[in-house]
């Protein structure tokens, strides 16, 4: 008896695994295990989401015309070189399948984006996984990963799982270092949790270089996370390609709807903004008074923040991973990401931030 046969780069490939949602037993556990938006979506987003159900009949604009429109006027880019996908990992999953073959490579940092590697293998291409420099983007070791068949360098700024960042004349120095046929994917995931309204520049190279695309999400500071909204930008040849590819309707009718509401409410951004800061800062500085206990809060950029701990013992990641579990507080232990040493927790409100700095308290006296 014979069966369908997957090509052996899909076999190979370690199916993403999403931040839980529970645990320890709780029947309503506070997650931060997804770098979600805990203050949620702007009021505006909530009532167009609403207001546009009763047309879910209705296909939506396939092309997100007047989102793209949004986009571009509040970044200051042309809407014609905006593309828009089910969120930014529809479009991340794409472009591997757009300019790599079997027998490529796509290079990645080390501790990185889980999705890289998976858009790598669908296209039958190698992840090469770059080694960092103190859990960021080593910009030298990245260029000698680069070989002659690699065809894409996907770059997270803020990084996910580890919040670092390296800063705009790093970014420019990666690019100058590559080939012209190598891509350079900036995925600005969480740039708006900084103040600057281009933190790396990779708007900026995306504007003026053929080989450079920007990505961004409306599943972090926008609160829509749900809803899988987002958006590269880059050269023309580059938001052509993506355009011939994409799924024909990528954006439900409700999703465009609040996405181009959440766009309108910049003062909610804002705020999200600074009440992040405030509570990853209430966060890192909590995890460095345990120092003596062998916990480091790495110093992050993002809506989260990657705490190593001692490789073994009552205060190894998993055993506290655990224990917050046990307490109420889901958060993200990273073993399969080559990082069983660290625990990585998602900023929340300030009554859900003091919860998991007293569980944490609590565990580390005990």
């Amino acid at each position: 008896m014979t069966a369908p046969v997957p090509n052996p780069w899909i076999s190979a490939i370690q199916a993403y695994v999403p931040g839980s949602a529970k645990g320890g037993g709780h029947a309503s556990p506070v997650k931060l295990s997804s770098n979600e938006n805990p203050w949620g979506a702007s009021p505006l987003a909530i009532e167009a989401l609403k207001d546009a159900a009763a047309g879910s009949h209705r296909y939506p604009d396939g092309t997100a015309e007047a989102l793209r429109h949004k986009i571009a006027k509040l970044h200051g880019l042309n809407p014609e070189l905006v593309a828009c996908g089910t969120g930014s990992d529809e479009i991340l999953q794409l472009l591997p399948l757009i300019y790599c073959k079997p027998g490529d490579s796509v290079v990645h940092v080390n501790h990185g984006f889980m999705v890289y590697p998976i858009a790598a293998r669908r296209a039958g291409a190698e992840p090469l996984a770059a080694p960092d420099a103190d859990y960021a983007a080593d910009v030298d070791a990245i260029l000698r990963t680069v070989r002659e068949d690699t065809r894409i360098v996907f770059l997270a700024n803020p990084n996910n799982p580890t919040g670092t960042m390296i800063p705009a004349s790093e970014v420019a120095r990666l690019h100058a270092g590559l080939r012209r046929d190598v891509l350079l994917v900036v995925d600005q995931a969480y740039a708006e949790y900084l103040d600057e309204a281009d933190p790396d520049g990779g708007l900026a190279l995306a504007q003026t270089t053929t080989n450079v695309l920007v990505t961004r999400t409306f599943s972090k500071i926008y609160g829509l996370g749900g809803l899988r909204v987002g958006w590269a930008t880059g050269a023309a040849p580059l938001i052509t390609e993506l355009n011939r590819v994409r799924a024909p309707f990528p954006i439900s009718v409700p999703a465009l709807a609040a996405a181009e509401a959440a766009l309108d409410d910049q003062e909610f951004v804002s705020r999200c903004r600074a009440w992040n800061r405030e509570q990853r800062t209430r966060l890192s500085d909590a995890i460095s008074r345990l120092g003596n206990k062998g916990l480091r809060a790495i110093p992050s950029e993002g809506n989260f923040v990657l705490m190593t701990c001692p490789e073994s013992g009552p205060l190894s990641a998993e055993a506290i991973h655990k224990g917050l579990a046990q307490r109420g507080y889901i958060t993200r232990w990273l073993p399969g990401q080559g990082l069983p040493h660290a625990v990585r927790i998602s900023v929340g409100t300030a009554d859900e931030t003091g919860g998991v700095i007293a569980a944490l308290n609590e565990i580390a006296a005990a």
